[in-house]
């Protein structure tokens, strides 16, 4: 009974190491396992996608301002020129005649119309009862992912290419159509450099964008 108990302990401490060991390399598999899945997660399209996306949209759109009333002439605001001048080319404003350096500017029927139908437009009225309006002309809009490259696990720079996508009103302030292209060289650059004018129409533009990870969501880098 004695040598019994003895030979049950021998093979009890003999399976336990082995045990132990079978343990230690299930850990040891199951870890390399989870970090070479974990880097297997390389940015997608689709992740890619999505960042562009998001980072495109929260640049806000191309944008025009402009007042109607009585509107005083000053360094930054010019009733007879500029955005004023195409925007009654356009039929969109009717500007009058200067009275005491102040120059009536009102919207005409179809204007009150075009800014009706254009989702995001802003109106505040002034203390002079002025209003002034900030009008969307073009959003920007991705085509595509163009290339994605890995520089660590967690981090990755991509490629794309995005174009302006311009409303009715963007379509007045395209830098190559008629309306703008009336203006003289001068006027068409402060257009262009101040008061939204744009070749909307244009090629798409390429740009990259660099991408980071934190646990299992990409998302944009935080320059």
């Amino acid at each position: 009974m004695f040598e019994e108990e003895l030979e049950l302990e021998k093979q009890e401490s003999s399976v336990l190491p082995l045990v132990l060991i079978v343990v230690l390399i299930a850990a040891v598999v199951g870890a390399a396992g989870y970090y070479y899945v974990d880097s297997r997660r390389v940015l997608t399209t689709a992740d890619a996608t999505r960042i562009a996306t998001d980072a495109l949209h929260a640049q806000g759109p191309a944008t025009v301002r402009f007042r109607t009333g009585l509107v005083t002439t000053s360094s930054d605001e010019q009733p007879k020129t500029f955005q004023y001048r195409l925007l009654e080319k356009a039929g969109v404003l009717k500007i009058g005649k200067d009275h005491n350096y102040k120059t009536p500017v009102a919207l005409t029927a179809e204007g009150e119309k075009l800014l009706a139908a254009i989702p995001g437009v802003q109106k505040r009225t002034e203390k002079n009862n002025n209003i002034t309006y900030t009008v969307p002309l073009a959003e920007r809009k991705l085509v595509s992912i163009v290339a994605i490259k890995m520089i660590t696990p967690t981090n990755a720079v991509f490629e794309f290419i995005w174009k302006w996508e311009p409303n009715p009103m963007g379509d007045y302030f395209d830098a190559a159509a008629p309306l703008v292209k009336s203006f003289n060289s001068y006027e068409r650059s402060t257009l262009i450099d101040k008061y939204g004018a744009n070749f909307y129409h244009g090629e798409p533009s390429k740009g990259a964008m660099r991408a980071t990870r934190s646990e299992k969501t990409w998302a944009k880098a935080t320059e």
